[in-house]
């Protein structure tokens, strides 16, 4: 696995008005790594995931990939969503081959290199299907490919299984471990799901607190390689219930107390 640092947030604060999401907030995460973050809906995730591709920048402080700041970083990350946002009137190749074209590789070059890439994600036999005719699972293999074309070296996963059914999200989750460690890729994965962090992730980060000041990174202690019998290990069960206690005590910390009727 490579080493060295692929992203830094170094004393970044930022708000949306005069609600401020981070406060002198700090976060490495190493090349090769794979990062989950976990907190309460409506904590700032997902803004984290903008500030990295550039579609936000701080109010202050540096975020950085690799060695040097970068002010637009659009280029250099994929972007895996929720739901898979495949347009409906391309067909496969055309979907995963789209990041390629726009960085200005002819359709015929674009369209090649996706086809040789089809075998190792299952659909050599379905690359001139349109979306439609592929299941969920099937799809979210075309969105992670069209992701890996965006930005190879830093792929940023917003709660890319949510929307599938629990055997299928199973399936998907072993099926991400091998391409992880196939490609090689830096991963940081937002999720609500305190087991597929667990499965997934070298680390987990903990956003708490509002502002978002100093992250809580937890280290995964279940050895590698994972399968979905690595839930019912020791050290699974009890990071799970440390998260879980954790998250919990952020919640009853950030309620406010019923007021008493006069």
């Amino acid at each position: 696995m490579a080493v060295g640092e692929q992203l830094a947030f170094a004393d970044v604060s930022f708000s949306y008005g005069d609600r401020q999401i981070l406060d002198h907030f700090d976060l490495r995460v190493e090349k090769g790594e794979f990062v989950s973050l976990i907190g309460p809906s409506g904590i700032g995730k997902s803004t984290l995931f903008q500030l990295i591709a550039g579609l936000l920048e701080p109010g202050r402080g540096e975020i950085r990939l690799g060695s040097v700041p970068v002010a637009n970083r659009l280029g250099q990350v994929g972007y895996m969503p929720q739901r898979d946002l495949l347009m409906p009137w391309r067909t496969i190749v055309e979907n995963a081959a789209l990041p390629l074209e726009i960085k200005g590789m002819t359709k015929k070059e674009a369209h090649e290199r996706v086809r040789q890439q089809l075998p190792r994600y299952g659909l050599q036999d379905w690359a001139d299907s349109y979306p439609a005719q592929l299941s969920g699972g099937m799809r979210q293999r075309v969105s992670f490919l069209r992701a890996l074309f965006s930005g190879a070296e830093m792929m940023l996963l917003d709660e890319p299984f949510s929307a599938l059914d629990g055997i299928t999200r199973m399936d998907m989750q072993e099926w991400l471990m091998e391409k992880w460690q196939e490609t090689g890729s830096t991963m940081l994965m937002i999720t609500h799901d305190i087991d597929e962090a667990i499965l997934l992730a070298n680390r987990i980060i903990v956003l708490a607190g509002s502002p978002i000041t100093k992250p809580i990174e937890l280290t995964v202690p279940v050895s590698r390689p994972r399968t979905a019998s690595s839930r019912n290990q020791a050290e699974f069960l009890a990071l799970r219930e440390q998260i879980w206690e954790r998250l919990r005590q952020d919640r009853q910390a950030t309620m406010k107390p019923l007021r008493r009727e006069a």
